[in-house]
């Protein structure tokens, strides 16, 4: 059991996906399709948002005795404000969390990727399917911010 491919994906989007995003006008890439939905600038502060989320779920699976880990998404991108920010810093701030989730994952050791953890729903899922699952769930956003 291993998630090497999983953070070889993860790598490989943060060294590609920063100067995609670049490349779209600010219009664009902060422009909301209907007033409920989310900008692509929101898409990728909602990635920053799982990021944060995911990483305590990241370490507390290895410490705690399957811990209970979700959040309201709508409320974290609403009070983030992320189309008020700096398009750069959203940038950086999306990749360099991701860079770091990739080395943490470098050095789980694989014992620990058997243990669970708990989502909103109450089902219990291996820290490996959380992992696998996070670079999944950031490759599907990614989609609908630029093509790759």
């Amino acid at each position: 059991m291993n998630i090497n491919a999983a953070i070889d994906r993860l790598n490989w989007l943060c060294d590609h996906i920063p100067a995609l995003i670049q490349a779209i006008p600010a219009g664009e890439f902060e422009s909301k399709p209907a007033p409920e939905k989310w900008s692509k600038k929101e898409i990728l502060g909602h990635l920053i948002d799982s990021a944060a989320n995911n990483h305590q779920r990241f370490i507390r699976i290895q410490s705690e005795d399957e811990p209970v880990i979700f959040y309201n998404q709508n409320d974290w991108v609403g009070l983030s404000r992320y189309n008020l920010m700096e398009t750069e810093q959203v940038i950086a701030t999306w990749k360099y969390y991701n860079l770091h989730l990739a080395a943490i994952a470098k050095v789980i050791p694989t014992q620990n990727l058997s243990r669970n953890g708990v989502g909103r729903d109450g089902q219990k899922h291996t820290l490996k399917w959380y992992f696998d699952d996070y670079v999944d769930h950031m490759e599907h956003h990614l989609r609908q911010i630029v093509t790759y």
